[in-house]
């Protein structure tokens, strides 16, 4: 399958990942309409008349479904889209947990009854999970369950869906920008102990992560599955 003049909706910043995954789908001939919480900076962040930009809010049900009316039919749908709620059981807040359940696994289910019905049978939808679905660390708990919840969901979808495929991608620990703000010094901290510990002995790139987006896209017989892409990370 070519993504040769398809349509490919990526909800996300214009940073990151989500950059990385909106070139690379370009790259590979189609159409990409980028959206997110604020669509004047991400129409700044590409300069490409084959991306244009939209305002979505995947909190929003509402909003998801202007979306689609706007837009459509699409062939394939990608949503990298997050509300972190980092911290310990007695540090995190009742709004930080729902926002996070809310934009990462609540979204993707509204973007799927919005937008399936205006794809085609080889259509398919690439959600975000992460490696702290598999592997429990402090601070970490509600991003895991809403990552665990991420991967249920793909899994129910690929079944109520079919045949639109669905697939999550799981990263691991990714230098996109994310971690950015812990500091140089605690940044490189962080990334030298995980180097050290990691099956794979490094830490991953946005490009790691872009490819195997491409791959969930273009891989026919693929759905309900979630991709670790972590180096091992959780192994150890």
């Amino acid at each position: 399958m070519s993504l040769e003049n398809r349509t490919v909706l990526v909800v996300g910043r214009g940073s990151g990942i989500a950059r990385a995954i909106t070139l690379a789908v370009r790259a590979a001939g189609a159409k990409v309409v980028v959206a997110g919480r604020d669509r004047d900076k991400l129409a700044a962040a590409y300069a490409d008349p084959g991306i244009t930009a939209e305002q979505v809010d995947l909190a929003d049900e509402a909003s998801i479904a202007a979306l689609a009316e706007r837009l459509g039919a699409v062939d394939h749908v990608v949503s990298t889209a997050s509300a972190r709620a980092r911290g310990t059981a007695q540090a995190l807040t009742h709004e930080a947990v729902l926002a996070s359940f809310s934009v990462k696994a609540v979204g993707p289910i509204f973007l799927a009854k919005h937008f399936a019905p205006r794809m085609p049978a080889d259509g398919s939808f690439v959600f975000f999970s992460g490696a702290s679905a598999r592997k429990a660390m402090p601070g970490m708990l509600a991003v895991g369950g809403t990552n665990a919840a991420v991967d249920a969901i793909v899994r129910g979808l690929a079944v109520e869906l079919a045949p639109i495929r669905v697939n999550a991608v799981s990263p691991g620990t990714i230098d996109s920008g994310a971690y950015d703000a812990l500091g140089d010094e605690a940044k490189s901290a962080l990334f030298a102990n995980r180097e050290a510990t990691s099956p794979a002995r490094r830490i991953g790139t946005v490009d790691d992560i872009a490819g195997v987006v491409l791959f969930a896209l273009d891989s026919t017989f693929m759905t309900g599955v979630s991709l670790a892409i972590d180096g091992g990370e959780p192994l150890v």
